[in-house]
């Protein structure tokens, strides 16, 4: 008696995330942006802008990012509001919260196209 064939794993990933949609761009970013992660402090932690997800069973959305340290490639996700555009220079700054000053979130202030 033979048993049934079990899915792949790329196959069962796929099907578990099924209600999740990603969109590689979202309020103006595009895959690969540089943007800030409000409250995350690492020294020379760079962060590059991945995908917006959202979740449909529940309606929550996250931001993928990668990055960190230098030489770091790192995926994190966090909550819309913690994600911010890259103004102007970032070097020589100590805290990125900093930068961030008195800025709106990109899920506040979308970085839209003119014109």
């Amino acid at each position: 008696m033979s048993r049934p064939r079990r899915p792949s794993a790329r196959r069962a990933a796929e099907a578990a995330s099924e209600h999740l949609e990603r969109s590689e761009e979202w309020n103006g970013l595009h895959a690969g942006d540089p943007v800030i992660v409000a409250g995350l402090s690492l020294k020379g932690a760079t962060w590059e802008f991945r995908a917006h997800v959202l979740n449909r069973h529940n309606e929550t959305e996250s931001v993928e990012v990668v990055g960190g340290r230098p030489g770091d490639r790192t995926i994190r996700s966090f909550a819309p509001d913690r994600i911010f555009a890259v103004v102007g220079r970032t070097r020589g700054r100590r805290s990125p919260d900093r930068l961030i000053a008195g800025q709106l979130s990109l899920a506040d202030a979308p970085q839209l196209p003119l014109g």
